[in-house]
């Protein structure tokens, strides 16, 4: 894992990066500084998610995507020129990355993540993994909980998106306000008007800001799919649930019966699909049908820069508080709504 007090910041850093010491501090800066960061999946959430690390100033980050550049990562791939399509989609994205921030130590991986071993994950201090199966997720996730390896995984679907982090064990500090009494003699004065001394003493009532440590416990993502929703415990929280988390397993449903994510140029067919998908793996989960309306699933198609923006800048969030310590993360759904517009927090499978 990241150590505190292995990497110095030179007065070069220090003047590239001295908004953000003075937002969260040295200490944090020097550990983002030391992090060795992997990204999987080079598409518009990857690209969001290395941007805003590779700005934050870590210590490095491997992009690691067999695939190739195509014309349909116009719409969220702003990393790859367009005259790259065909190029390996970690490769072509290289150079534009590296301009964001020459102090990054920035590289690229054209293999499949499904050929890499446990070993490989081992040099890595955060994993991030997108375009990835369920079944990926959950090998990689197992891989990164053995090593103590921060892990985050994440989608997006035309306009739906999520993201999912483990941490295994954190521990975090947080800045906890409170207000601390007037003394004695405040309370016994009246002020000249006759008024009650407790009004001059509630005003006299000073705020305190304290740091306060504390820890949270993480589950896998195989523990959060593994909940029994049939059971009358969760009927009520179904009920007050937003869709979402529902609406994720259809969408692993659908990439592991066709290999991809829904295609706009096979809308009518693969919202079919989706339709069937939906009814079938809500059936199995023993939730009721109607909690994903057809008029949501309409919604899952290509992959949109501005969602890919927002699920992205979450993802960076997250991981810059969980290298830094500072804050609590969210633990450990972060969901997109596309139909309220809204960010959504879950916590599964405790």
């Amino acid at each position: 894992m990241v150590e505190k007090d292995h990497f110095k910041i030179t007065e070069q850093e220090a003047e590239l990066y001295d908004r953000q010491i003075r937002l969260w501090g040295l200490d944090a800066q020097k550990r983002l500084r030391a992090s060795r960061v992997l990204v999987v999946g080079m598409k518009g959430l990857g690209c969001e998610v290395s941007k805003n690390l590779v700005l934050s100033g870590v210590r490095s980050l491997k992009m690691l995507d067999h695939e190739v550049v195509t014309v349909e990562d116009a719409t969220s791939q702003f990393l790859a020129p367009r005259d790259k399509v065909g190029s390996n989609r970690a490769s072509a994205s290289m150079d534009r990355l590296q301009q964001l921030n020459p102090m990054v130590e920035v590289s690229a991986d054209s293999a499949n993540v499904k050929d890499k071993t446990e070993e490989f994950f081992k040099v890595f201090d955060i994993v991030i993994c997108t375009t990835c199966s369920k079944e990926e997720l959950v090998r990689i996730n197992s891989l990164c909980r053995k090593e103590n390896i921060m892990f985050f995984g994440g989608g997006v679907y035309g306009f739906y998106g999520y993201t999912f982090m483990d941490l295994v064990q954190h521990e975090y500090s947080e800045e906890v306000t409170s207000t601390a009494p007037p003394k004695e003699k405040e309370k016994e004065q009246e002020n000249g008007d006759g008024e009650p001394a407790a009004k001059k003493a509630k005003a006299a009532a000073e705020e305190e800001t304290k740091t306060v440590k504390k820890a949270m416990t993480f589950v896998s993502l195989a523990e959060t799919l593994k909940v029994d929703w049939s059971s009358e415990l969760y009927a009520k929280r179904i009920k007050r649930m937003d869709p979402s988390f529902f609406l994720l397993q259809v969408m692993y449903a659908f990439e592991a019966e066709t290999g991809c994510a829904p295609r706009p140029s096979k809308r009518a067919e693969d919202l079919e699909t989706l339709k069937k998908l939906r009814d079938s793996t809500l059936k199995t989960m023993g939730v009721p049908a109607e909690k994903i309306k057809d008029d949501l699933l309409e919604l899952l198609f290509a992959e949109l820069s501005p969602v890919a923006a927002i699920v992205g800048g979450m993802l960076g969030q997250e991981v810059i508080k969980a290298i830094s310590n500072k804050d609590a993360p969210h633990n450990n759904y972060f969901f997109y709504n596309p139909l309220d517009s809204c960010g959504v927090v879950e916590t599964i499978g405790y």
